[in-house]
């Protein structure tokens, strides 16, 4: 069987749907067929610290986007371990992957990358990992949600774009190093666009950078600050998101939490590792 053929039986195809109302719709999604490997969702810690956020997230995917179950797996801890999840599988085809593992972050994480790297390598069956879910418009998406959750900004409900915006001025704070920052500064511009605010991007953990955002925007003429997470909820730099705000004097959004725009990437994610796994 050729790659080309291969990937026209495996890969979901798109269904249209009727829009629902409210901000998280969307008209698309897709619709895995029956066999297609499993999508595996890799998270940072252990269940105890994830509080059930992944496992609302998979029923999203289960429900809105593929049609087939989502499996979660533990990076860290016994309960539910990526490892043990990838052993019980069985490889239902020989000529394609048993799994795509899809890692459960908002942008690049070399140390779970890495993890997720050795718990696909010593699986049992064929596996293959998929990038992280950002940097990506969708993920713009969500923290605008967030936002207008919390009252910092206004959102349109019929063209999801802001009429009002509470908060003159935004700061994106993001776990991980230089380079996770200048990658969630996508989301920042995107955001930019959305709001038609200014918007800045710094680290959760760095406070210095945190405020030194907070100064450049008041001295814009900004007067009230937000500070928006790209964080997912159960990562450790979550702990520091009341922190960074404290340090801009500024208010602060949730957690993007199980937001169905994670959802979808996540299927999106999916589809692409796999396109990839059967070209090559």
């Amino acid at each position: 069987m050729s790659p080309e053929s291969q990937a026209s039986e495996a890969l979901p195809s798109r269904r249209r749907r009727t829009p629902r109302g409210g901000r998280h719709r969307g008209d698309e999604s897709f619709l895995l067929p029956h066999g297609s490997p499993v999508l595996v969702l890799a998270v940072p810690g252990t269940v105890r610290d994830a509080g059930g956020v992944p496992e609302e997230l998979a029923r999203l995917i289960e429900l809105e986007h593929t049609g087939q179950p989502t499996l979660v797996g533990y990076l860290e801890g016994d309960e539910g371990n990526l490892g043990a999840v990838l052993a019980a599988l069985e490889q239902q085809r020989p000529d394609e992957p048993g799994a795509v593992v899809v890692p459960l972050v908002t942008g690049p994480d070399p140390e779970t990358e890495g993890a997720i790297g050795k718990s696909v390598a010593d699986a049992p069956i064929r596996a293959v990992a998929a990038e992280p879910l950002g940097p990506h418009p969708l993920i713009a998406e969500a923290l605008h949600d967030r936002l207008a959750d919390a009252g910092l900004a206004r959102a349109d409900r019929i063209r999801m774009m802001t009429m009002v915006t509470a908060a003159g001025g935004v700061i994106v704070v993001t776990p991980g190093d230089a380079f996770a920052v200048r990658q969630a500064e996508v989301s920042s511009v995107l955001l930019a666009s959305r709001l038609a605010s200014p918007v800045f991007t710094a680290r959760v953990d760095d406070h210095a950078s945190v405020q030194a955002a907070a100064a450049q925007l008041r001295g814009s003429g900004v007067a009230r600050l937000a500070v928006a997470p790209q964080l997912i909820g159960f990562e450790p730099g979550a702990r520091q998101i009341a922190a960074a705000a404290a340090a801009a004097g500024a208010e602060h959004s949730a957690p993007l939490g199980a937001h169905n725009a994670l959802a979808r990437l996540a299927s999106l994610r999916y589809v692409e590792a796999l396109s990839s796994a059967l070209s090559d």
